[in-house]
């Protein structure tokens, strides 16, 4: 039998480290009940045994690149939860590492990027409308780079497929505008994390914020109610860049 749950409930992907954990962190302080995704099932069985002290949370590993695990993810997280009242689309494929020139990207490497920047963002937003156009109510937020709108060599897989989810998000807010759901992007900014050591090898990134001194833009965006907008995380932390 579904249960309805009256807090509200935030669906976050690559929730097992990184960005998406510190979100998750963030937001069972605010007693959000959690669905959590991750392709390391290790890590997400720990974030999850974590954050389950504080708040509700079911952590169910799998790709977002798999449509199968992203509907089994929605249904469950239905079937316990009741409603899904936030989507964080924060999985992101990088590429190949170190990343090459799009002369040399690989034509399968480059679809999978997409697959998982793009595609499956797309997917899960199909996945949970249904229940919060019911509600009239709803956020979804997708994690840029700005990447998706500046030039850097080498970075050209990723960033065409930022650039793709920032105007899929510009489209999106503009088909629900008036339904009550809102759409936003956020771009949190270089951060020190494996992904971003991964991107550039050897090149010393401890002079960069960490995760958990971004995630809190991400609780301000729980009662926001601006239209569509682009966010640089900084801006959302009321501190200058």
């Amino acid at each position: 039998m579904t249960k309805t749950d009256s807090r509200r409930v935030a669906l976050i992907t690559g929730a097992s480290q990184g960005l998406g954990l510190s979100i998750a962190r963030e937001y069972a302080e605010q007693r959000l009940g959690l669905i959590l995704t991750a392709r390391g099932s290790e890590a997400l069985e720990r974030a999850g045994d974590q954050l389950s002290k504080t708040t509700d949370v079911l952590a169910l590993p799998g790709d977002v690149a798999d449509d199968r695990h992203l509907e089994h993810l929605v249904a469950v997280g239905l079937e316990r939860f009741g409603h899904i009242d936030i989507l964080i689309n924060n999985a992101s494929e990088l590429g190949p590492s170190p990343m090459p020139e799009l002369a040399d990207l690989g034509i399968g490497e480059f679809e999978r990027i997409l697959r998982v920047n793009v595609i499956a963002p797309l997917r899960l937003i199909q996945l949970v409308l249904p229940g919060m156009h019911a509600r009239k109510s709803g956020l979804i937020v997708n994690v840029t780079s700005d990447a998706g709108v500046q030039a850097y060599s080498t970075w050209g897989g990723y960033g065409a497929s930022k650039a793709g989810l920032e105007q899929l998000s510009r489209v999106l807010a503009a088909e629900l505008e008036s339904s009550g759901l809102r759409v936003y992007v956020v771009d949190p900014g270089d951060m020190d994390t494996a992904m971003h050591r991964a991107a550039e090898p050897g090149v010393d990134l401890s002079n960069l914020p960490t995760p958990d001194r971004i995630a809190p833009a991400f609780v301000s965006l729980l009662d926001e109610h601006a239209e569509f907008g682009r966010f640089e995380a900084h801006q959302l932390l009321g501190v200058t860049a």
